[in-house]
């Protein structure tokens, strides 16, 4: 009787084992700037093109992505995709108000476990504009997922950096890593978004010290242009990388690639949506 007993502890103790050394699967992740719903943009606007970035958006099976320049109504239409949904507040009033960076997730695959928002500015815990940003308050909307499929647990933060605020830039990228230090604490982190600003400037070198860049840890070679804003023209010369990936250190970037879908002579948005399939450490 002994020693059934100890042979089922045996057995249990090797299941349990092995459960906790389960690897992670893959995520497909992804940032995607939707440009505002302005009606001067004529047949570039909103209503026109909402059929397809949802499109994009099914076709490339993204797992969860973060979006900037959303106002509420469009985020209510992207998530008329039934496997979808997001959270995130307005940049203006913490509520619904302005544009937001959310956070969109397949809710099969995905289950929400916190979200939070902070601002790109010197009282990020409120509404406020930061250094010399002069139009616009700037978001940081961030989730802890639970991967339903590894059991793994990690924090996925969307973002827009100010476009006119060069200091307002610099500072944002020190915020990006402190407040991510902070709120994931060591736990595998993605961070997506527009940050308005190439790969040689110091906020992007401040986040490429902290994480990894998904541009530049790709193992299969990247797919597409190097840049990712072509401002609805099809003749851009879309050499700016503007749109970003970064990933933990140690994670795995599998691919990479800068989406160019366009469809009767108009692009989805004024920015090319960027795309990876990650396996996070």
């Amino acid at each position: 009787m002994r020693f059934l007993i100890l042979l089922l502890a045996s057995l249990l103790l090797g299941s349990q084992a092995t459960m906790a050394a389960k690897p992670p699967v893959a995520l497909r992740v992804a940032s995607y700037n939707l440009r505002y719903n302005n009606a001067g943009d004529g047949a570039d606007a909103w209503p026109n093109r909402k059929e397809m970035v949802k499109n994009l958006v099914q076709h490339y099976d993204f797992d969860v992505f973060g979006i900037q320049e959303g106002l509420r109504s469009q985020l209510t239409d992207v998530a008329e995709l039934p496997a979808y949904a997001f959270v995130g507040r307005g940049r203006d009033d913490g509520k619904e108000a302005g544009e937001h960076s959310a956070i969109f997730y397949k809710k099969a695959r995905l289950q929400l476990l916190q979200t939070g928002d902070f601002w790109l500015s010197q009282t990020p815990d409120r509404p406020s504009l930061g250094w010399d940003a002069t139009c616009c308050n700037r978001i940081c909307t961030w989730a802890r997922f639970k991967d339903l499929q590894s059991g793994q647990v990690f924090y996925f933060f969307s973002v827009h950096f100010d476009h006119e605020g060069v200091e307002a830039r610099r500072q944002s990228g020190q915020l990006m890593v402190r407040k991510i230090k902070e709120i994931a604490q060591g736990a595998p982190v993605v961070c997506v978004g527009d940050l308005n600003s190439t790969p040689d400037t110091e906020q992007v070198k401040t986040l490429q010290g902290a994480l990894g860049d998904a541009y530049q840890l790709t193992q299969r070679p990247a797919y597409g242009p190097v840049g990712t804003f072509n401002g609805f023209e099809l003749t851009a010369p879309l050499r700016d990388r503007i749109d970003y990936i970064f990933v933990s250190r140690g994670s795995t970037v599998l691919d990479y690639a800068v989406l160019t879908d366009s469809m009767r002579g108009h692009y989805p948005s004024d920015h090319f949506p960027v795309v990876a399939t990650v396996m996070l450490k």
